[in-house]
Parts: structure tokens; sequence; C-alpha cells
């Protein structure tokens, strides 16, 4: 069953890691997907070829999702690219410059906070005149369990995805008499590329502490996504999903 059929999905960040396995789980679903990437190229146009080859529409568009002006430039090419508007906006996008608080420096706690938190209020304001038109929307912000939680050595990262939840409720009261869904995802310890280059020891010491004894995978957090996307969730807005095998539990 294909639970986003003829669906519109913008997916930022998409060109590795979480982001491209939503891609592709939303691909499988029968989303047509819009997604951006910010220096990888080879690995986008991969993407954008496995994507159409799943029979859905497919483009993958450079932007920085930090950028005000470059995330509704980007919003309107993709409004002129894909028929029938925009279904699906997941605010993905994001960095980590970890650091202990006395070492960290102001430039990347910064950055941080504008790559993490300002490109969700970017991209949420680019598509919000269009949501509102169509009268519907789902708009889904990947925060994560340490913007919930907390964690030593990044501040700057959990205020980001701390901000994303405070964010995404204050969203989800001002849109839902529209129509307009916002919800946030919260993952656990997701095992992509880059947690690939850890240390097996500490790898292995991080599933023992989570109660379904394993990382999650991207697919795990797809299928959140594709629930939070689909008309499953109807009824659903201003939550927050923890997807985390029960870290938080």
């Amino acid at each position: 069953m294909k639970l986003l059929q003829g669906k519109n999905a913008i997916i930022t960040g998409a060109s590795r890691g979480i982001g491209k396995g939503i891609a592709q789980i939303f691909a499988q679903h029968g989303a047509n997907v819009a997604f951006t990437y910010s220096s990888s190229a080879v690995a986008a146009e991969e993407l954008e070829k496995e994507l159409i080859g799943l029979g859905v529409q497919a483009k993958a568009y450079k932007s920085n999702a930090a950028s005000f002006e470059d995330s509704q430039e980007l919003v309107a090419q993709i409004l002129k690219d894909f028929e029938g508007g925009i279904d699906i906006l997941i605010n993905n996008a994001g960095i980590t410059k970890d650091n202990l608080l006395m070492r960290i420096s102001e430039e990347d706690f910064d950055t941080v906070i504008e790559v993490n938190l300002k490109s969700v209020f970017n991209m949420t304001k680019a598509v919000q005149r269009t949501m509102l038109k169509q009268r519907k929307g789902s708009i889904i912000n990947m925060s994560s369990v340490v913007g919930v939680k907390g964690n030593a050595g990044q501040t700057n990262y959990a205020a980001s995805k701390a901000g994303i939840i405070g964010f995404s409720k204050s969203v989800a009261l001002e849109l839902g008499s529209r129509n307009i869904r916002c919800n946030v995802v919260a993952p656990g310890f997701i095992e992509t590329e880059m947690t690939a280059k850890l240390d097996e020891k500490v790898v292995e010491g991080w599933r023992a502490g989570i109660p379904l004894k394993r990382g999650g995978t991207p697919e795990d957090i797809a299928n959140a996504c594709v629930y939070l996307g689909s008309d499953l969730s109807a009824y659903v807005t201003g939550q927050v999903l923890n997807v985390d095998g029960g870290m938080l539990t």
C-alpha cells in the first residue's frame, strides 16, 4: 500500500544518511520528492536517478537552508517544477560542532544554531503561504533525543534541537485551523555512514544501553515520517515522536 501516492514532498539535506533514507522510502510510497544538498553533487545526482527509477518525479537542488533568501528561491522553483503544490516539508538539514562549553567558540555555537534551527524557520516560512492557500500540509521537523534530554559536549546542538521542538509546537497552534500539521521526530542513535567511522567498541557500548539493543536505521526514521506525512496521522499535530529504541524510556 502506497501511503503517499501523488503527494509532493520537500526534504532538506537528503543526499546521504537519514535524509537519503527518507527520500527513498517516500518514493517507494509514491511521493514525488524534491530534495536539497549542500556539497555532495555526485551523491545527489545518483539519488535523483534512483528515485526517478521508482516511478516518481524527483529532483535535487543545491541550496543552503540556513539562508532565508535561498529557501524562498528554492520553494519558488519547486512550485514551478512540481505540479500540485507542496504537501509535505521535512526539515532534516543539520550539522554538529561538538565541544565542551568551556572550549566551544561563539562561531561554532552560532553556526549550529543557524544551520539547525534557523533553517527550520526559513523553510517553514517559505512553504507557509502555499500550504495556507491549499488549506492542508504536513511539516515534519527533525530534532533529536539530545534536544529532549541534553548531552554533555553538545550545548549548541542540544539548544538547536530543543528550539526546533518549541518552534514546531508553536507552528502547530498557529496553523492547525488551516489543516496544516506540524510534528517533530526525535531520533536516537541512528547508524549511518558517519557512525560507521566510529570505534566499534564505542558503538557496541551505545547499543548495549538501548532497550531494543540495536542502533536505529534511516529506514526507522523514514517510516515515522511516512506516518506523519500521510493521512494516517490526520489528527496528530504538535507532537514529538521519539524514535530511539527506548533510550528515553
